[in-house]
């Protein structure tokens, strides 16, 4: 058997993968088991932060690697501490907690708001406001903060205390606080897996003055779009907004898995010794790689993301074929008249490789893709869009 008749034969049946094989790549080059080289503009959905096989990412996890490769949570660790410490410094939050993923991260966020609130304000203070379109990550409970109820109906019940205001609606969220018994609003500054929409700094700067007013937390779910992806460290920082808890994911690692939740001088002191853990979290070999990334993340390398964006919408922007542009960095939703799914595979073919967010070609390449790869791979794009 090849390896996608294995793949059939023995992986579980949940994605719905594209007919390509890759088995090596270099920067934001990737090749398929034929030799076929393709431009990768999706970077394992956000991860390949750095594109792949960078050598300066290669050599701090390859160096760890020679050290150790795990010790659990009941030693210390320099990397996980440096991490950690960069992490603070990067962003002025005052504790990290490590985790393996984007839903752990969003997880350790839920019960940080909610130990929160009980201690502040009573047991029954637990509601979590969300937005309608939003993704938060594929357990039980993040499936739940979720506004999209496609991804609920196979796992009812979900776990309470949820609720979902309208993205950009101030008034829906004024609503629902006013329902009582909120502990925190988490939102995500670009809903990526909702279709690549960004929050309005209006919006934001409404839901900051309503978390002072109420004592409620406000989370940024920076999953996607933590770690430079939108052309600031994190997009929080964009959109002019100070929360009291981050998590993020994907590509903080630079491919390797790692999730974290950071944490403000407000909620620093909720977990305790007991209250939370993680076997793998802060995996020395994940952390020195995290290291290299976040060390890489300079305001040189992030005005060079937001030059590149500009490019991407002033090139697509009323072109033939394209009815919208929307995102923020290098995180890009592109409308076609076309179906997405049509245009994306024609794109394979010319090779070039995009994903989708509902009803959009999604763009996620290395944030220091090359600039003569970018334009090529947007003309490919208008192209498949006509």
């Amino acid at each position: 058997m090849n390896i996608k008749e294995k793949d059939s034969l023995y992986v579980a049946n949940t994605y719905g993968r594209f007919d390509v094989e890759i088995v090596k790549g270099k920067g934001s080059l990737l090749y398929d088991d034929e030799g076929k080289e393709y431009i990768d503009m999706c970077t394992g959905i956000a991860v390949n932060t750095l594109g792949v096989a960078d050598e300066g990412w290669i050599n701090a996890v390859t160096a760890q690697l020679s050290k150790v490769q795990h010790v659990s949570n009941l030693y210390y660790s320099a990397p996980q501490a440096e991490l950690a410490e960069l992490l603070c410094k990067r962003t002025e939050m005052k504790k990290v907690f490590f985790g393996n993923s984007g839903a752990e991260a969003n997880e350790c966020a839920i019960k940080v708001a909610r130990k929160y609130a009980a201690e502040k304000k009573g047991a029954d203070c637990n509601i979590i406001i969300t937005l309608v379109n939003s993704f938060h990550g594929r357990t039980i409970t993040t499936l739940a903060a979720t506004g999209q109820e496609v991804f609920h109906k196979d796992f009812l019940p979900l776990t309470e205390g949820f609720k979902h205001a309208v993205a950009n609606d101030i008034e829906s969220v004024k609503a629902l606080v006013a329902e009582g018994n909120v502990a925190a609003v988490m939102v995500e500054p670009v809903q990526g897996e909702g279709g690549v929409l960004p929050l309005t700094k209006e919006f934001c700067a409404g839901l900051a003055a309503i978390a002072a007013e109420n004592d409620i937390l406000l989370i940024a779910d920076e999953v996607q779009t933590g770690n430079g992806r939108t052309g600031a460290l994190y997009g929080y920082m964009k959109l002019g907004f100070a929360p009291d808890i981050v998590s993020t994911a994907k590509g903080l690692a630079g491919g390797l898995p790692m999730g974290a939740c950071l944490m403000n001088e407000k909620t620093a002191g909720v977990l305790t010794a007991g209250s939370h853990g993680s076997t793998f979290g802060g995996n020395p070999i994940a952390a020195a790689g995290a290291l290299y990334v976040i060390n890489s993340l300079t305001d040189e390398l992030l005005a060079d993301v937001n030059k590149k964006s500009e490019y991407i919408f002033r090139t697509l922007e009323g072109k033939p074929g394209i009815k919208s542009v929307s995102g923020m960095g290098l995180m890009i939703g592109i409308e076609t008249e076309k179906d997405a799914g049509e245009v994306i595979a024609a794109c394979i073919e010319k090779g070039v490789i995009p994903l989708k967010a509902k009803n959009k070609v999604r763009l996620l390449p290395a944030l220091n893709i090359p600039m003569e790869l970018l334009e090529k791979a947007v003309a490919v794009i208008l192209e498949a869009a006509v």
